[in-house]
């Protein structure tokens, strides 16, 4: 059933559900992915130290939230953690840096929640290479709590428009430890039209606008059933895919209303940016992609604790042909002495947002 773009913007601006006589409240309720969103409440109700640090640890940010994670727990005080090798992006990530990246951020994470139960937790990474398994954790005793684990559970990664102020100079001091700051208004417009042309691109690559599909869960039954990847909900958009008004072939076609539509809403958020954090390391191997991971996590925390938004747009950064001439650009703004950009994110003031779905620890571990 085809509509046109005025009807569709109405029933989006709020029309449609009180047309079709469902209580907006009732409904937002009714179609939360409550079981997706369990892990963030079960987080730190275990007794092992292991697991109680694991179920902070899979809550960390992870590139189209794949979460590459699997884990072995093994005697009495060691993880070793795995990449899942079905879980990869090979068309926007063929190198598989990102995900490397995410793995980073949930070592971090896993290492900075164990000290809220006196651990401190060491890593031996990549043992047996890059084939094999991608960290052994020892736990021990005697650490100091980390104040960043205060904010495990508030942090998100906000996709949504910033307000267009300045960031107050006390915030900017407290960042500089984590990350290079873009706040030059001439570099930051910059920084706009690059990730919009980035995005753009990405959108009309069919094979990496695919992959970006299939990963899509829409509505609480899917969310719930796979929580992980992209979600899509909401009851605006959710009530018009189950009435077949807007068909998920809509959302994947790069010419369709819909499409074009979210779109102009995205280039409106990138466009509402002040600032962006950059995060480079003077080489790019496997080393150097998970102390980025680690860095960009310790950013994610800092930013959450000081009352601002984060939001990687890393889209300029991923090694695809498409994708090269922005990829060069993007090192000709932010990277000196032949440094690799491993992470670019928007920076700024922004609303508050619902944690992303998570796989329950259960389904990560090998064992035990």
């Amino acid at each position: 059933m085809a509509i046109s773009r005025r009807k569709t913007l109405a029933m989006l601006g709020g029309g449609f559900i009180a047309a079709a006589g469902i209580g907006a409240t009732t409904f937002v309720t009714t179609r939360r992915p409550t079981k997706a969103l369990l892990p963030w409440q079960n987080a730190g109700n275990y007794d092992d130290p292991r697991k109680n640090a694991l179920s902070y640890a899979i809550l960390a940010p992870n590139p189209h939230n794949l979460q590459p994670w699997m884990v072995d727990l093994t005697g009495t005080d060691t993880v070793v953690l795995y990449r899942d090798p079905e879980r990869n992006l090979p068309h926007t990530d063929p190198f598989s840096r990102q995900i490397t990246i995410g793995l980073g951020c949930f070592l971090e994470q896993m290492k900075i929640a164990a000290t809220q139960t006196g651990h401190e937790v060491g890593l031996e990474l990549f043992p047996a290479g890059d084939s094999g398994p991608v960290a052994i954790a020892r736990f021990s005793t005697s650490a100091t709590p980390d104040p960043l684990a205060a904010h495990i559970l508030e942090r998100r990664s906000c996709k949504e428009p910033y307000q267009m102020t300045a960031i107050d100079a006390s915030r900017l001091s407290a960042l500089e430890p984590y990350a290079k700051l873009v706040t030059e208004s001439n570099l930051v417009e910059n920084l706009h039209s690059l990730t919009w042309e980035a995005f753009q691109i990405e959108m009309a690559t069919p094979r990496t606008l695919q992959e970006s599909a299939e990963l899509m869960r829409i509505g609480k039954q899917e969310i719930n059933a796979s929580p992980d990847g992209i979600d899509i909900g909401g009851p605006m958009l959710e009530t018009l895919m189950i009435l077949g008004i807007l068909p998920r072939e809509a959302l994947m076609d790069p010419d369709s209303e819909a499409t074009q539509s979210f779109l102009s809403s995205y280039k409106n958020m990138l466009m509402s940016t002040p600032a962006y954090a950059v995060i480079t390391s003077a080489k790019n191997d496997r080393l150097s992609q998970v102390a980025a991971g680690a860095s960009w996590l310790r950013l994610n925390l800092k930013t959450t604790e000081l009352g601002l938004a984060l939001h990687p747009v890393s889209q300029a950064l991923q090694e695809y042909d498409e994708m090269a001439k922005l990829y060069d650009r993007s090192h000709e703004l932010l990277a000196q002495d032949g440094e690799t950009v491993q992470m670019l994110g928007r920076l700024g003031y922004g609303p508050l947002t619902k944690p992303a779905p998570r796989w329950p620890l259960e389904a990560k571990l090998l064992n035990g």
